[in-house]
């Protein structure tokens, strides 16, 4: 569902490379079909290859961003140029050609526009019978199928029941808060990027879920003014960045939740912040496994059930 594309213009090669660049690299891997990727982009690289180098700008364009829903793409093309309307014509006549939806990034993230008119994205959680919307520079799992299948693990493992109090920290667009909120009597969703936040406030609202509240705060910063935290949860839920949770993890241990389910992409900060979970805190770890969120690469998904008695 998500994948950032190196994008470089090689004379030597006579072409535009469109692939993956190398770790610790600016190179970029040539890739004339890439299997990992959903068929509709990762058959498409030749031809955006070609797109590209037809571009007045095709020096001034080094990545594409793919966004997919469940039946969209959405390419986001970080331009460090103006596109003038040459450009913007052929790229209209590819969308239409190839059926995809052309966004143009040209400064931060926030500068994100569509070319003609904006999509509305959004993914199916069939087993909760929900729907997710989001932007395309928003965070969201990158393989719908293991994310469906992690969501299912999760809520498996924190039971959350009818008559809870939940917190989900890290919670994004409620990717796992809406989830819970199916089973618990209430849940309560924090996350630091306050865009994240409307959207997830918007899929509690477009999916009729009433027994959800959200806050935007930085979970790294000082969190004593907080309102959430004067409350007490039965269990806690998050899915930190790579850089892992271990600032929080004292506040925790304040909550009175008798058990946590720590999902990581990252197992290095997962290892550490358990660590600090049962030596510190009065945690037992009592399961742990990985799912391959990234098929063919170095990197895995990992969870982990903790309980205190």
């Amino acid at each position: 569902r998500k994948a950032r594309l190196g994008v470089k213009n090689v004379p030597r090669k006579g072409k535009v490379l469109v692939g993956f660049r190398e770790r610790g690299s600016s190179f970029v891997t040539d890739v004339e079909r890439c299997h990992v990727l959903h068929p509709h982009v990762g058959e498409l690289l030749p031809a955006l290859s070609a797109l590209i180098e037809s571009l007045t700008i095709s020096q001034r364009l080094p990545q594409i961003e793919v966004a997919m829903d469940d039946a969209r793409c959405v390419l986001v093309l970080r331009v460090l140029d103006p596109l003038g309307e040459g450009d913007a014509q052929r790229l209209r006549a590819f969308a239409q050609r190839h059926d995809v939806v052309f966004y143009l990034q040209p400064a931060g993230p926030e500068s994100v526009v569509p070319l003609d008119g904006s999509v509305d994205l959004h993914y199916r959680l069939p087993d909760d019978d929900l729907t997710l919307w989001f932007l395309p520079g928003d965070f969201t799992q990158v393989n719908s199928d293991i994310n469906r299948q992690m969501i299912a693990h999760a809520m498996a493992l924190l039971e959350p029941a009818s008559d809870e109090r939940v917190l989900d920290l890290f919670c994004g667009i409620g990717n796992f808060t809406l989830p819970i909120a199916r089973r618990a009597a209430h849940v309560v969703g924090v996350e630091g990027d306050a865009g994240l936040v409307a959207r997830a406030r918007d899929n509690a609202h477009r999916n009729a879920i009433d027994n959800a509240e959200f806050f935007a705060a930085d979970l790294y910063a000082d969190l004593s003014a907080e309102p959430w935290l004067r409350e007490r949860y039965d269990k806690v839920l998050l899915d930190p960045p790579r850089s892992g949770a271990y600032e929080v993890l004292p506040l925790l241990a304040r909550l009175g939740a008798r058990r946590l389910v720590y999902v990581s992409c990252y197992p290095g900060t997962l290892a550490r912040d358990a660590g600090e979970l049962v030596k510190h805190h009065g945690y037992r770890l009592v399961a742990a496994g990985v799912m391959d969120m990234f098929p063919h690469t170095a990197h895995v998904e990992s969870i982990a059930l903790f309980d205190k008695d």
